[in-house]
């Protein structure tokens, strides 16, 4: 009995200073980002093309100066699941980049317009060059950005994130959505370093990449708001289709397979019933 009392006693000081610990925290404590609603997420889930071609949008005109997309061929801005661009608006698309070839028959690099065939090319020639012209930063690539980026749920969710068909996918796409809207200014008592911004959902609280969005910074034609929350969502549904571009390919492959074994157990269960059923055990 004393052994009972001893630890309902000891937890009971375990959680008194976890919650002092917590309410100490405070402002400094980093909260996990908001579940968003994805047209994608589910076995049933699709991308929204609209949404897709706002985001590209986004990242050309904002991201591409900072962040590469290497995986990415201009060409899969028009196929099926994605985008959806048409060949024509791809192509120029692909015009538009300078990409560097060679060597010719002098044994010259040159610089040339961008094919379909081509990947969309880094905003700097290397690291070095990056990490000059952003203070010590390096923009990381965006291509899988969506799939590498991701946070844990906790308990209980933490135990279905690792069951196959019941997992969460969308850790990444909403940390970048809470990520890009969580500039604030610091605390009171914390002193950033020059160069450096206060975010509350990055670790550490501490980022090298200045806000990017502002309201009305890129011009939609669709009349969708022009706001960072949405530019947020736009530009992070994108991210997920550059990281996954087969995932509607993949999941109607997963049904099919799904509805096809189904199908297989009633017609083992009736063979079954059909060869033995008259056979005495």
């Amino acid at each position: 009995m004393k052994s009972v009392k001893s630890l309902v006693m000891a937890a009971a000081l375990v959680g008194a200073a976890g919650a002092a610990v917590a309410e100490e925290g405070g402002a400094h404590s980093q909260p996990k980002p908001p579940r968003q609603q994805w047209s994608f997420a589910g076995a049933f889930g699709s991308f929204d093309q609209a949404q897709l071609k706002r985001g590209f949008k986004v990242y050309k005109e904002v991201c591409a100066s900072c962040h590469s997309l290497s995986r990415v061929a201009f060409r899969n801005l028009a196929e099926k699941g994605g985008p959806e661009l048409s060949e024509a608006q791809a192509k120029e698309i692909a015009e538009s980049y300078k990409i560097k070839d060679g060597p010719n028959d002098a044994g010259d690099y040159f610089e040339r317009p961008g094919r379909l065939s081509d990947h969309f090319p880094p905003p700097f020639p290397n690291e070095q060059a990056a990490r000059a012209a952003m203070n010590g930063a390096y923009p990381p690539d965006m291509s899988v950005l969506a799939k590498a980026r991701g946070y844990s749920r906790g308990f209980p969710l933490f135990l279905a994130d690792a069951l196959p068909g019941f997992s969460y996918q969308e850790h990444g796409v909403d940390y970048i959505v809470a990520l890009l809207g969580g500039y604030t200014d610091a605390p009171h008592g914390v002193e950033l370093p020059p160069g450096q911004y206060y975010n509350v959902y990055m670790t550490g609280h501490r980022i090298g990449m200045p806000p990017p969005l502002s309201d009305g910074v890129v011009t939609y034609d669709d009349g969708a708001p022009q706001t960072v929350d949405q530019y947020a969502k736009d530009i992070a549904a994108f991210l997920m289709w550059t990281a996954e571009p087969h995932l509607e390919e993949r999941k109607s492959i997963g049904l099919k397979i799904v509805g096809f074994l189904i199908v297989l157990s009633f017609l083992v269960y009736f063979t079954k019933r059909k060869i033995w059923a008259n056979v005495h055990h």
